[in-house]
């Protein structure tokens, strides 16, 4: 988000809470919501890739609510009154907005380039048009037949999970990236050579990404709670936290959202703690974390300047210090305009760089995709390997637990070499940990009496866990291998 989007959505909380009728407030995140899927998703090299791709996740979060809505038959009949189509008046209603406002972005094409909403230029309407009725007469069909062969929602859930895994690989793994934009710039008949992964820059997805997973899940296990399609939808797409974040959880989320009928006008509680709150993340990434970038940025240009030990150590502590502030400051700016809209979005950061251990430093650093892996990875698996005959040793178990977790990590980030080795670092790094705290516990305890001992060995445990996490920025910051060890060799005194 830019600055003046962050003051754009601050400023309607006003109107949001003073002027807006009480029955209308969740309809208005919804719409808010969906309109900011677009407006957010910058201009691409490919033409109307820019509306597509927005598209696209809007019809993907359809499916997937559709796999995991409460079917109509189980509805009062009051409330199931499109049974053929499995939905209920609300669903059909939110279903024909959300149309309704795909359509209408697409007629901000004949509005001109400086005045509209979205950045780059849309399809013509009648195309658009054309396109979702063919979209919804195969979803359509789709439902009907999977309904008179009964298809057992689980394998529906399993395959919406493959389906969203599959657009998470393809759009995060640089050859098939640049291959899908080859064959889509060949189809618009725009230079192939030119073809790249950012030509796919997918706004939002892999947070979405992570939302729909786990509401697919949850789902399959029978804990996800009774949802509206307005109620998912607004969810996977809640503005506030649709480009980076914290990544809630549907019921938490579900909570607050049917709350919103109650919520106080202009409570002056609300909107000072939710202003404070974004006056903290404009500090910290508009002022410290920007004015950082312009010389800390760990990068394969920097790193090819720099040529000595000092100058590397410089650079990589700016860089730690820069990527914290940025990324904690947007989560204060989503926290912020969240409770200016009555919704309070989970905590991601909690002084993360003091913590002492490797596994304390994962419970503070972007907790909610911490908490999420732990859910969707690591119990999954360790109740996986539990179940083997023969079982795994338990050190085995926990080894292949929490490298598997934190590649998962690595990879949402990018499909990448660099990217595995950071997940492996962190995963090898949390198993040894483990082991060690096993294996010293009554020793630890016994700190407890001697003060000073203890003091000593906080201090060594918080300067080794700070470099262990600062080293892997290297990992996750550099695109390559060979920029990689560049670094590390001067880190090192190695030279170039």
């Amino acid at each position: 988000m830019t600055l003046g989007t962050i003051l754009l959505f601050s400023a309607a909380a006003l109107l949001y809470g003073a002027l807006l009728p009480a029955r209308w407030r969740g309809w208005a995140l919804l719409v808010v919501s969906v309109i900011a899927v677009y407006a957010l998703q910058p201009a691409l090299p490919i033409r109307y890739s820019g509306f597509i791709l927005p598209t696209v996740m809007l019809l993907l979060i359809v499916a997937s609510w559709w796999t995991v809505r409460e079917k109509a038959e189980t509805q009062p009949d009051d409330q199931a009154t499109f049974r053929r189509l499995d939905l209920t008046r609300d669903d059909l209603t939110t279903l024909i907005v959300i149309i309704i406002l795909i359509i209408a972005v697409s007629f901000l094409r004949f509005i001109h380039a400086d005045y509209r909403l979205v950045a780059s230029t849309p399809p013509p309407p009648e195309t658009v048009i054309v396109s979702l009725v063919v979209v919804g007469i195969l979803g359509g069909a789709i439902a009907i037949v999977s309904r008179r062969i009964k298809v057992k929602q689980k394998r529906l859930l399993t395959a919406m999970i493959l389906l969203i895994v599959a657009f998470f690989v393809v759009f995060k793994t640089e050859p098939l990236a640049t291959e899908l934009s080859r064959i889509l710039r060949s189809q618009s008949g725009q230079n192939t050579s030119l073809a790249s992964m950012i030509d796919l820059g997918w706004v939002g997805f892999s947070y979405v990404a992570f939302r729909l997973i786990h509401t697919l899940r949850d789902k399959q296990t029978g804990i996800l709670p009774a949802l509206t399609l307005r109620e998912y939808m607004t969810y996977v797409i809640f503005f506030p936290a649709f480009t980076a974040g914290p990544i809630d959880r549907a019921e938490r989320f579900i909570e607050d959202y049917r709350a919103l009928p109650t919520l106080n006008r202009l409570d002056a509680n609300r909107f000072t703690l939710g202003t404070t709150r974004i006056m903290s993340g404009l500090l910290k990434k508009f002022v410290i974390a920007d004015t950082l970038a312009l010389g800390m940025a760990l990068n394969p240009v920097n790193v090819g300047q720099v040529d000595s030990t000092l100058g590397m150590w410089v650079l990589l502590y700016g860089y730690a210090l820069r990527l914290y502030l940025d990324f904690s400051g947007y989560t204060d700016i989503a926290i912020g305009i969240g409770i200016l809209y009555g919704i309070t979005l989970p905590e991601n950061f909690s002084r993360p760089y003091l913590r002492t251990t490797i596994t304390s430093f994962w419970q503070s650093w972007h907790m909610t995709l911490s908490n999420w892996a732990r859910f969707y990875v690591f119990s999954p698996l360790s109740r996986w390997l539990l179940t083997r005959k023969p079982k795994p040793s338990p050190t085995v178990i926990v080894l292949a637990t929490q490298v598997a977790t934190m590649v998962v990590i690595g990879l949402w980030h990018g499909v990448t070499l660099n990217f595995l080795i950071w997940g492996l670092w962190h995963g090898i790094g949390l198993f040894v940990h483990k082991q060690w705290s096993d294996r010293t516990r009554k020793w630890y305890r016994a700190l407890n009496e001697k003060p000073t001992q203890k003091r000593l060995w906080t201090a060594f445990s918080w300067l080794l866990t700070f470099h262990y996490v600062v080293l892997g920025w290297v990992w996750f910051a550099l695109p390559d291998l060979s920029a990689s060890l560049r670094a590390f060799a001067i880190l090192f005194g190695g030279g170039a």
